[in-house]
């Protein structure tokens, strides 16, 4: 019979575990960066797009692309929509940096009980 102090504890994940667990972690938040990162941008442009129409009448005919197809509304039709959007995107966008920070801060706490380093390149 062998010893008991030669084994690991069964929870304890070997190198390659860690490995994978870090990559997984490493991938999620570069995920949720990419995704904050487009989301500002639809941001951005929606803002732009809102800013530019306010001043105009609000039965000035405008074109609004939904779903592929380029429909006619007006102004006063469109500006509520794209307001709406605008600030469901920007409620997307605190969801996702709370998300990565609680995912970045769990990252940290993992490198810490494991003893890991990620080297840089």
């Amino acid at each position: 019979m062998s010893s008991s102090s030669a084994k690991k504890p069964a929870n304890t994940p070997n190198e390659q575990e860690l490995r994978v667990l870090a990559n997984q972690f490493s991938g999620e938040l570069k995920a949720i960066a990419s995704k904050i990162g487009e989301l500002e941008l639809q941001l951005d442009e929606h803002n732009l797009v809102i800013k530019t129409m306010t001043p105009m009448p609000e039965e000035r005919k405008c074109f609004r692309l939904i779903n592929g197809v380029l429909v006619e509304r007006t102004v006063k039709e469109v500006l509520p929509a794209l307001k709406t959007n605008r600030d469901g995107i920007s409620s997307t966008i605190t969801q996702l940096t709370n998300q990565y920070k609680s995912k970045d801060k769990e990252f940290s706490d993992f490198q810490k009980q494991h003893h890991i380093r990620i080297a840089s390149a």
